[in-house]
């Protein structure tokens, strides 16, 4: 969807047509913030099977806020966050996660745990399908080189693309990744954004990703979210749409969507 006008400071767009697949979850007027003061203005977006959702905004600008709402951790300011079917699997991977290096665990082994959620003491040990799907999820990811070694020696993207392998082992619906690709040099973070795609067409998961990276942000999504929290504004749409909303040539300039309009590549930028 292309927008001529695009939403004033403080207003959203609407959202855009997005690829079929099964609704899994709806943000319905939902606001988010701590308390009772909300950080941006209430916004609607649903997310369907087999879409591919970038988030984009300065530091500072409530993703993160958002992705805590979505997934139940802090409590909307106001709307509401539904499922579509209260079986949904979700997963999710934040910037920094909390794991104990001192364990000596290796990536092989935190993809395969990763697998154990119906564990019990009469089935202590992974099956061999779940050996299988911790393989595959280990070459999808990209972590086959390093799947053996002590998870502390890693490098900051290596452990990244080890957790992305457990993500893809989990087999959850909807996947959200808070800057997966932060740690990562610009090969690893295109090839790894590459491989989130196939996840989301292959595999058939939603996926929503907090990207700082502009460029790939907009190159690979089916709907990006730009969130802004001093106009406020959150625009939901294609790379026109948003880049050519007051909000975000008020941060970025007019570059961006002079590219869109003519269909230029994007220059690489960091948001």
């Amino acid at each position: 969807m292309k927008t001529d006008d695009p939403p004033k400071p403080g207003e959203t767009s609407a959202a855009p047509q997005l690829p079929p697949g099964e609704l899994l979850v709806s943000c319905e007027e939902l606001a988010v913030g701590y308390g009772e003061t909300p950080m941006l203005p209430a916004f609607n977006l649903k997310i369907y099977k087999g879409s591919f959702v970038s988030v984009v905004g300065r530091n500072g600008s409530g993703k993160s806020t958002w992705f805590k709402t979505l997934l139940g951790m802090i409590p909307p300011v106001s709307g509401r966050v539904v499922k579509h079917r209260p079986e949904l699997k979700w997963s999710y991977v934040p910037q920094t996660v909390g794991i104990d290096t001192i364990l000596p665990m290796r990536p092989k082994e935190m993809v395969i745990w990763g697998r154990l959620s119906g564990w019990n003491f009469l089935r202590p040990f992974s099956t061999s399908q779940e050996r299988k799907l911790a393989e595959e999820a280990i070459d999808t990811a990209g972590a086959r080189s390093f799947a053996h070694r002590p998870y502390r020696e890693l490098s900051e993207g290596q452990k990244q693309r080890a957790l992305l392998a457990r993500v893809i082992a989990s087999q959850a619906e909807l996947v959200l990744l808070d800057e997966p690709t932060a740690a990562m040099d610009a090969v690893a973070e295109q090839e790894t954004m590459k491989r989130l795609v196939r996840l989301a067409r292959d595999q058939n998961m939603a996926v929503v990703v907090v990207s700082h990276d502009l460029e790939l942000a907009a190159r690979h999504a089916d709907v990006l979210v730009f969130l802004d929290r001093e106009t406020p504004s959150i625009i939901v749409g294609d790379a026109q749409t948003v880049f050519c909303s007051h909000a975000f040539r008020h941060q970025y300039g007019d570059e961006y969507c002079a590219r869109a309009k003519s269909g230029s590549p994007l220059g690489h930028t960091h948001g």
